[in-house]
């Protein structure tokens, strides 16, 4: 039986994050879009509320919170509900801080975590995604090859947020392709190594206030020591699963969002002297937009709980973010076509929910719980 009864603590941290999301993060979303760039002070505001640090050992400095996949699932779909690109650049330092966390060596966890416990914003990153079009997550054609005491990564990342503020990048090379997932280990690589090259900002259709870049790896060697986990190395199917989870939450929070602002707009906006709310096309199509919501919520909610059980998670975050990938453009798109004609224009925000949604289908490993 599986109980989705919030805790007081997580209706807490819902309620908290919430009120931010839409009273300090939708306000900054629109100029965001149109400058690429979010304001300093927002990030700021939003690294207070703990997203990294509250899961840090105290001994490092941090809040010592148990780690929770529906905790995390409940602040990711939040701050999708206020803005996806704001959302990932703030939890971004998540992508290196809680790999390391998790499945990192006492000596990696000693050196790294410190950095993320302090009042600041860290910059941090890891590189998942590879430019071509077959990519596969388990299936990864950077390659990490052992050399004497060492390996020498090889290959292209792409869609790297934060790459070029970010001091060390974790980069998921392929040790073993014949063993699929299992075959995936993880290196810590500093920024400016020798051999790593990182590209000019990439330009998208949607999430344009995250800073996103190419990355090249031309042997780049790095020491045994920076292999996340040591020679025990890592579970790739499990960090790929919570980031999985992570993308799905973000994809309800943007078709909530869009949603209510439809719902909202129906009731206000005349036809023939009454809400169109109360035509049934429209009617039938606010319905389906919320069908679509709880069904993509419950299987996200699904996959955080197997995950918080220690289960194998693979399958349902696999279902959760694939079936966000379709919904989420379906009920944005739906947003759009409420608002007619002033759907496409820059005054209501439907137009670029739609086109931030419109990246879950293709983006993979830029976010985790």
């Amino acid at each position: 039986m599986i109980d989705f009864e919030l805790s007081e603590e997580q209706q807490m941290i819902r309620d908290s994050v919430g009120a931010f999301a839409r009273e300090e993060i939708r306000p900054a979303a629109r100029p965001a879009d149109e400058s690429g760039a979010i304001p300093a002070a927002l990030i700021a505001k939003a690294w207070q509320f703990g997203f990294v640090s509250g899961a840090i050992p105290e001994k490092f400095g941090g809040g010592g919170d148990a780690r929770s996949a529906v905790t995390g699932a409940i602040v990711a779909e939040e701050l999708g509900f206020g803005d996806v690109s704001i959302g990932l650049h703030v939890l971004a330092p998540r992508l290196f801080a809680f790999p390391i966390l998790e499945m990192g060596t006492d000596e990696q966890r000693a050196k790294y975590l410190k950095r993320f416990a302090g009042a600041d914003f860290a910059a941090a990153t890891a590189a998942v995604m590879e430019p071509r079009f077959d990519f596969d997550l388990s299936a990864q054609q950077v390659s990490a090859k052992r050399d004497g005491a060492g390996y020498i990564l090889n290959g292209g990342k792409c869609y790297v947020p934060l790459a070029a503020e970010s001091d060390s990048i974790l980069i998921y090379a392929a040790t073993d392709a014949s063993k699929g997932f299992a075959g995936v280990d993880g290196f810590i690589v500093p920024r400016g190594a020798a051999g790593v090259t990182i590209s000019e900002r990439e330009k998208n259709m949607g999430l344009k206030p995250l800073a996103t870049y190419e990355l090249t790896l031309k042997d780049c060697r790095v020491g045994a020591d920076a292999r996340l986990g040591g020679d025990r190395g890592i579970d790739f199917s499990r960090l790929m699963s919570e980031s999985r989870v992570a993308l799905a939450a973000m994809g309800v929070g943007v078709m909530n969002a869009a949603f209510e602002y439809a719902r909202d707009y129906a009731k206000e906006r005349k036809a023939f002297g009454v809400p169109i709310a109360t035509k049934q096309a429209i009617a039938f199509i606010l319905a389906d937009m919320a069908i679509e919501i709880d069904a993509a919520r419950l299987l996200l909610w699904e996959a955080a709980y197997e995950l918080d059980k220690g289960r194998d998670a693979l399958k349902a975050s696999y279902l959760a973010k694939n079936y966000v990938a379709q919904s989420a453009l379906k009920v944005t798109d739906n947003g759009v076509q409420v608002l007619g004609g002033h759907g496409y224009i820059r005054e209501h925000p439907v137009e670029m929910w739609l086109r931030n949604a419109r990246g879950f289908a293709a983006i993979e490993g830029i976010a985790t719980v």
